[in-house]
Formats: C-alpha cells, structure tokens, sequence
C-alpha cells in the first residue's frame, strides 16, 4: 500500500490527462489513481488469461475476484483484438460494452518489399518463443507427416525466438525427436534474433506457422510474417482467424491437428502461384489494416471518449 502510495504520487507530478494501466492484473492501481488524482483510468488487455489460468486455487479464483472488483473504478478497457474483448469480457466478467478494442500495429515499412525469389529448398518457418503453448512440437510433428507421406521432397524447418531455461528440456525433445525420425538436419533453431536478423530470418521461409495450442489473442508474429510477403497456415483459433480472414494472407486449419497442419503446408508446396497470392495479398493489407499509426490512432480515440 506504500508503495503504490509513492507511485501515484509520482504519476500526479506529471499531471497526466488519463492513465493507461498495461494490464488487467494491474487493476489494484486504479482505485488509489482515481482516489488520489481524479483522472480516467483505461486498462489494456493483452492475453493475461494465460497466466491466471495457470495459477492454482485459491489464487486463481481470488485473482479473478479482485480483478473484477478493481475493474469498476476503470473507465475503459482496451483489447487488441476482437477476439481478445469477447474472451475477456466473459473472463473477467466485464460487460462486453466497456471494452473497446485498438487492434495490435506494426511499423510495416521496415519489413521492406518482398523478395525477388522463393527459397530453394522448400522452408517452413516459426518465429516466436520456444514454448509449449506456442506449438512448436505441433509443427515439427506436421513436418513429420509431410515427410513420412513422401509428398514433400527435402526442405527445411526453421525456429527462431526466445528460449526461456524452464523450456530448454522441451527444446531438447524436439531435437531428439526430429533426430529419430531422421529429420533432424532439415531442422535448425537460430536461437534469439535482433530486429534485423528476424527480418533475413524470415526472408528465407516459404512458408510461415506458429500452431499455437491456446487461443492467442495477439498474434504479433503473424502480422510480421504477413508484412514480409510470407503467406502463414495457421489454426483457426484466437486472434489469428480475424487477421488472416482480415489480410488474407494465408490458410486456416483445424486447431490442434498436425495433419490437418501438414495438408495445408503441402497444398501451399503444391502451388506456387496460390503462395505468391497469398504472400503479396497478406503483406498489402497488413499495411492497410494493422499499421502502428492505426493502432495509435484507435487507443487516442478511447482516451478521447473517457477524458
């Protein structure tokens, strides 16, 4: 209680007009801001559900419950993605109303034009953290099947993204698994990446997955992939079945199923005109629909209606 005594203190000495809280388990902060400074508060929800679900009783169900208490001294929640504002709403017990959604943005242009060539050979590509719930396992097991149907011809999967030490066991057992199904020189991880090796990273696929097995309501990743010119397969799950339905930069399969996985990556191999299509269709409208300007302007317009 002192401290967050300190820290509103600290925010009143710089007279802000509204207080964006980053997110919902951060709630405990709007009481005492709308006590001490009489500022709207607004809250962005970002996928916390994750976390709070994975937390044992009582503490999940206390988390819930104090969230929901808190949430009545917020003037506005900010989702980032329509997906996100329904499954929260119902999470959290928000009225769906409250919530106004400032889909996720990215500076596209930094992404560059699209290359002048596919790869030789055949690239499968993921980028994002090395972790259960992001499904890497689901797409090496697609590449499995890929590779067992004698469809698809020597290619390559490629990872990227950050490797948390609590996740290297899983790591080691995708390694060990690719090694006994005799694929594991067309796998290779490249460990972290900076901003600019993401960008050669993902030059070199063909195609882009990350299958993850919960509903992300993000998708950040997607909508870099989409920016390069690199058409995705994904599940039709989350935030990923409004931004490839909204880009149209790819294929959405069943979640939670390598081999319906698998039948979209090889219906993509097959095709290279469709890949191309989807590739320049995808990097078009992530410029047109999911630009960081665009973001900006839909959260100044919720900070607008509450000041």
């Amino acid at each position: 209680k002192k401290e967050i005594g300190k820290l509103v203190r600290l925010l009143a000495e710089l007279s802000p007009d509204v207080v964006n809280l980053p997110n919902s388990m951060l709630s405990a902060l709007a009481p005492a801001i709308k006590a001490e400074m009489k500022v709207p508060v607004c809250c962005t929800l970002q996928g916390e559900d994750l976390f709070l679900n994975g937390l044992l009783e009582p503490y999940r169900g206390e988390s819930l419950r104090l969230i929901a208490e808190n949430a009545a001294h917020v003037d506005a929640f900010i989702a980032i993605s329509h997906y996100g504002a329904e499954s929260m709403a119902a999470f959290l017990g928000i009225d769906r109303g409250r919530i106004r959604v400032a889909p996720l943005g990215i500076r596209a242009e930094a992404f560059g034009n699209r290359r002048a060539a596919p790869p030789d050979p055949f690239t499968v590509g993921y980028l994002a953290r090395i972790a259960p719930e992001k499904g890497l396992h689901v797409l090496c097991d697609a590449y499995r099947i890929l590779r067992a149907g004698g469809d698809l011809p020597p290619g390559r999967l490629h990872a990227a993204g950050y490797l948390a030490p609590e996740h290297r066991a899983y790591l080691s057992d995708i390694r060990r698994n690719m090694g006994e199904w005799g694929l594991a020189p067309q796998f290779r991880y490249f460990g972290e990446v900076d901003r600019a090796d993401k960008l050669e990273f993902l030059k070199g696929l063909s195609v882009f997955s990350v299958p993850g097995v919960y509903d992300d309501p993000k998708g950040l990743f997607l909508l870099e992939a989409l920016a390069a010119g690199i058409p995705a397969v994904q599940p039709r799950r989350g935030a990923f079945t409004e931004i490839l339905e909204t880009t149209g930069g790819g294929l959405l399969v069943e979640p939670a199923d390598p081999a319906a996985l698998a039948r979209g990556i090889l219906e993509l191999w097959r095709d290279p005109q469709k890949r191309e299509e989807l590739g320049a269709c995808g990097s078009r409208n992530v410029r047109r629909h999911y630009t960081a300007a665009g973001m900006a302007e839909a959260a100044l317009a919720v900070y607008r209606s509450v000041v």
